[in-house]
């Protein structure tokens, strides 16, 4: 008993230690990863809890508060929720501190890059406090989740966008013939991805004597969207490539399968409801990454002028997330040096994400119904999918003909 305690102690030391030197090492420069590193933290917490917690709130009495007690499922959903609401608290707090930092000489610009043991520590308390708190709050918080997810995915689309043009400038600007050629086979690439899609689409999702008008009508709009995006994107007046078109194509048709596929396992024109299970967890797991990948892309971004994080007067706009040189010591020590992004929206991406996570791995809706939920699968999955494909298209080709249309101001 006395070495198993001493060995516990030991082991406790030791995790502290290597916490102690993991947050100490975090420097200026990687505080933005240290931010996607906790989130993506508390994504495999929630994950975890979703399958391991249902038990341990049925016996809480604060929770489980019913004359009947729920199904399994509703408290696999109470405990992602709950996470989640401790996760928008931390980054909605370090949101409203950071409001108005504008220099470097702000002293809450070292609370945004250091005190990570704090940071931690605070983290954590937070989520753990969230089990304590009425199941009103957390019912709350999961109506106010589905406008806040809404929101991400507005700001996962414009990110998208940035991306893929940025990508067709960075190979176009290189002007040799190799990086022409890798930007028509990519290209190629994804124009016979989307069309190969929609043929599995069509055999998967309108099946021979139903009638899915509806399935038909979102397959063909995509495929029509293709179709629009490599016509306005080679107009003469449009500055445009085929190699943004036949990704944002791609991009489109998935989110057409991913609504599709979101359909209740019930609908006779779900082809794929003998896997229905396989592909909820396959459509999870592609949108947990997709949002992971969207909220680092926002921090590495987070230092150029063209997105939404960054003041275009920040005179160090479009600096690389890990620099090889240190500019700010080339600058005079004593001259006060304005931040080069928005800390407060910064953290409000996360904010957004942590709810848009939570809806994620609880299939945008509380119901509960028979047998086993699968994440992701109803019509409220299904819609929200296809509409931001709309979304998607629409801003693309916005993006393209905005500065035909308003060639004075600055896209």
């Amino acid at each position: 008993m006395w070495a198993a305690s001493c060995l516990a102690s030991c082991c406790a030391a030791c995790a502290c230690d290597a916490c102690r030197t993991v947050v100490s090492s975090i420097s200026r420069r990687s505080a933005r990863i240290a931010y996607c590193a906790l989130f993506a933290l508390s994504l495999i917490v929630s994950w975890i809890l979703r399958e391991v917690a249902a038990p341990l709130m049925e016996k809480i009495p604060w929770i489980n508060t019913f004359h009947e007690t729920p199904s399994r499922d509703w408290f696999q959903t109470d405990a992602v929720l709950r996470v989640s609401l401790g996760n928008f608290l931390f980054f909605t707090i370090l949101s409203v501190m950071m409001i108005g930092v504008k220099s470097q000489r702000d002293l809450r610009d070292n609370i945004h890059h250091g005190g990570w043991m704090v940071k931690v520590i605070c983290w954590f308390l937070l989520v753990v406090l969230m089990f304590f708190i009425p199941n009103e709050i957390i019912t709350f918080y999961e109506s106010m989740s589905k406008f806040g997810s809404g929101l991400f995915l507005l700001v996962q689309v414009v990110l998208l966008l940035d991306f893929v043009h940025r990508w067709n400038e960075t190979w176009v600007g290189y002007d040799e013939q190799f990086w022409y050629i890798a930007l028509f086979v990519v290209s190629l690439f994804c124009y016979v991805a989307t069309f190969v899609s929609s043929g599995f689409l069509f055999h998967w999702f309108t099946p021979s004597g139903h009638d899915c008008g509806l399935n038909t009508f979102f397959i063909v709009t995509t495929l029509i969207f293709a179709f629009v995006f490599t016509v306005v994107a080679l107009h003469p007046s449009v500055s445009g490539s085929v190699l943004p078109a036949s990704v944002i194509s791609l991009y489109c048709m998935y989110l057409c399968y991913s609504g599709l596929a979101s359909e209740p396992r019930g609908y006779e024109c779900n082809g794929l409801y003998k896997h229905s299970k396989a592909v909820s967890t396959a459509t999870l797991a592609l949108g947990l990454l997709t949002t992971v990948l969207s909220v680092v892309y926002s921090a590495v971004r987070a230092g150029s002028s063209t997105t939404l994080l960054s003041p275009p007067s920040s005179p160090r706009a479009g600096e690389p997330l890990l620099p090889l040189e240190n500019s700010g010591e080339r600058e005079e020590k004593g001259k006060a040096k304005p931040v080069s992004y928005s800390y407060s929206f910064f953290h409000i991406i996360f904010c957004l994400a942590s709810m848009y996570s939570a809806m994620l791995l609880t299939g945008w809706t509380s119901s509960v119904g028979e047998g086993e939920r699968l994440v992701g699968v109803g019509w409220a999955s299904v819609w929200v999918r296809v509409v931001t494909g709309w979304a998607t298209a629409a801003l693309f080709i916005w993006s393209l003909i905005a500065p035909l249309l308003f060639p004075d101001w600055a896209f």
